[in-house]
């Protein structure tokens, strides 16, 4: 799995120590309501398609760049969904990291799903009633994007507003 340059040179810094990143992720809906998911390389699992911003990047900017590194599909983000933070991950490779992430619903506008990096070991379309099994964190994000009504959600006091 690649990792960004600027990580690599942090990482040389601070070694596997947990990093506070800033991720940003997609919840691609298409005409006939499906959305697009891909299974993850570095843990086999199901997930949103998304990845870490690149320094000064906008974070608009950003999910839509991965949505085509990692899927060939061009998108047009809708709306910021929601604003929340992840559980600490453990990579493989020892790594730990938490992450600030901003989901965004987004509309394809162009190309077709396929494996487009080595981040992914499959992409897929998938109605609402045939959703592949999801962690409980991409649920959430994936339930308030869906459940999207103009207004972003985020926690305060530690409950979701």
């Amino acid at each position: 799995m690649a990792i960004p340059p600027f990580l690599a040179e942090l990482r040389s810094f601070v070694g596997t120590r947990p990093l506070w990143l800033t991720g940003v992720a997609a919840v691609i809906v298409d005409g006939q309501d499906r959305v697009l998911l891909e299974r993850r390389a570095d843990n086999g699992c199901w997930d949103l398609v998304g990845g870490i911003l690149d320094p000064g990047e906008h974070p608009a900017d950003g999910v839509a760049r991965e949505c085509l590194e990692e899927t060939g599909v061009v998108v047009e983000p809708e709306a910021l969904t929601s604003v929340t933070v992840s559980p600490m991950i453990d990579y493989p490779n020892g790594d730990r990291a938490q992450y600030l992430d901003l989901t965004f619903r987004c509309r394809p506008v162009s190309g077709e799903a396929r494996v487009n990096d080595d981040e992914s070991l499959e992409v897929g379309w998938f109605g609402r009633d045939e959703l592949p099994e999801l962690g409980e964190y991409a649920l959430r994000r994936l339930g308030l994007a869906l459940e999207f009504e103009g207004e972003t959600v985020f926690a305060f006091g530690g409950v979701l507003r």
